[in-house]
């Protein structure tokens, strides 16, 4: 069976290479995404889905790289490093062609091999400072 940090690269990479679609098949079909500032989770392949191709809009070149990983149970938490260029508008903010880096605290539940939950911490302020 594939180890919690195994099926995490793989997600990170799949997304990278493959799109939203193809990594959107290694979340559960109940996938639940708790994300900060929203006063319900997200629940759903497709309400994920949506969010990360908002987020690829604006920084269509997004690579993501797993820094450190903690396993526990049916958890693991993963600290991530985002890099990309602002080509899109954000939250917001008209394109500004900057590069940006930031990181991102999150914490995933693992099901039968698949994505079921995640808790997403991303450095906001240090991208909206990137980009103001």
């Amino acid at each position: 069976m594939e180890s919690h940090a195994a099926l995490m690269t793989r997600a990170f990479e799949t997304l990278t290479r493959d799109g939203v679609d193809a990594a959107a098949t290694l979340l559960t079909d109940d996938f639940i995404a708790n994300l900060p500032g929203l006063p319900t989770p997200l629940h759903g392949r497709e309400a994920w889905a949506a969010g990360v191709r908002q987020m690829l809009a604006a920084f269509p070149d997004l690579r993501i790289t797993i820094e450190d990983t903690v396993t526990e149970g049916d958890r693991i938490a993963v600290r991530v490093r985002f890099h990309g260029t602002h080509t899109g508008p954000f939250q917001g903010i008209p394109a500004t062609h900057r590069p940006v880096t930031f990181t991102s605290i999150e914490i995933y539940r693992i099901h039968n091999a698949l994505i079921a939950e995640e808790w997403v911490s991303p450095d906001m302020l240090s991208l909206m400072h990137q980009i103001t």
